[in-house]
């Protein structure tokens, strides 16, 4: 499943990343790479998200989101 259909509160592990070269490196170099957890804070519809990673508030638009491909997603 992909990041955005992640509910608020939900956490899942990071399992592939696609995309091109420049989305590629903006996402690795703020440390989201495959094995790493994130956390929803904030899922609004037509809103970005807002995850929680290593330490970091990260906010993602819808797109690439969808180019995030996450396990679990079970609530806390």
């Amino acid at each position: 499943m992909s990041l955005s259909e992640l509910k608020k509160d939900s956490t899942g592990i990071i399992t592939s990343l696609r995309g091109d070269r420049r989305f590629m490196s903006r996402i690795t170099s703020i440390g989201l790479t495959p094995g790493c957890t994130v956390t929803v804070i904030k899922n609004e519809k037509n809103r970005p998200l807002l995850v929680y990673s290593r330490d970091t508030m990260i906010a993602l638009n819808r797109s690439e989101c969808e180019m995030i491909e996450v396990k679990g997603g079970t609530a806390k």
